[in-house]
């Protein structure tokens, strides 16, 4: 994933649950560049979502596809082995996790998978800096995360631009993204576009992917 060229990646949440596998390779078809998926554990997030079962499934069903890993939870350093196991190629912290951010980062990069730090629209933008060296991609929210089909929380954009002008590295946003607000989170400096209902709820996700790039 090779910064500054724009990157799109489906949300999983957003797929037809009762076809997972061919939603999978749909989105692998269109021509996304990774497939994200958002695990949720009820207690960080007021919602319930994958487990490790899932991250499985789509290494099965499309071995080649590139598998993003966001982990909205309380503990995430309880569950990095089960993901790393299962198939997590880059795998996404909060800042506000409540364990020890910087240890937690280490321990996914010394499994080999890369690190991506991620932060909620309430948490300002400064809760990053101190960790511009140790990861390789930052993900701005731009909903509140829980559940997909949100509104794009405009105030994010300043975040956006405030982080871009501190780092070269990845920024992605995840939230309300489609192609009108997509070129605002670009233009304020993100190259990495996660978008779920705007993709999967598309006739034409080729089509829809085409027009967010």
């Amino acid at each position: 994933m090779e910064t500054q060229q724009i990157k799109i990646l489906p949300s999983l949440l957003a797929a037809d649950y009762g076809h997972l596998a061919d939603e999978i390779r749909r989105a692998e078809a269109g021509g996304a560049d990774a497939l994200h998926i958002d695990i949720m554990d009820a207690h960080f997030v007021p919602n319930l979502s994958f487990g490790p079962d899932i991250v499985a499934l789509v290494r099965r069903v499309a071995p080649g596809f590139y598998r993003h890993v966001h982990l909205m939870m309380t503990n995430p350093h309880e569950y990095i082995d089960p993901f790393v196991a299962a198939g997590a190629q880059t795998m996404q912290v909060h800042v506000e996790a409540s364990c020890n951010v910087l240890d937690l980062i280490h321990a996914i990069r010394a499994r080999g998978v890369r690190a991506s730090l991620a932060i909620n629209p309430e948490t300002p933008v400064e809760t990053l800096y101190r960790y511009i060296d140790d990861v390789e991609e930052f993900l701005v929210m731009t909903v509140h995360p829980g559940y997909g089909g949100q509104s794009f929380i405009e105030s994010c954009i300043e975040k956006i631009a405030k982080l871009r002008a501190h780092t070269g590295k990845d920024i992605m946003v995840d939230g309300g993204v489609n192609a009108e607000t997509a070129k605002r989170a670009v233009a304020a400096g993100a190259n990495m576009l996660v978008a779920g209902s705007y993709l999967f709820h598309a006739q034409d996700m080729a089509a829809a992917i085409d027009s967010l790039r």
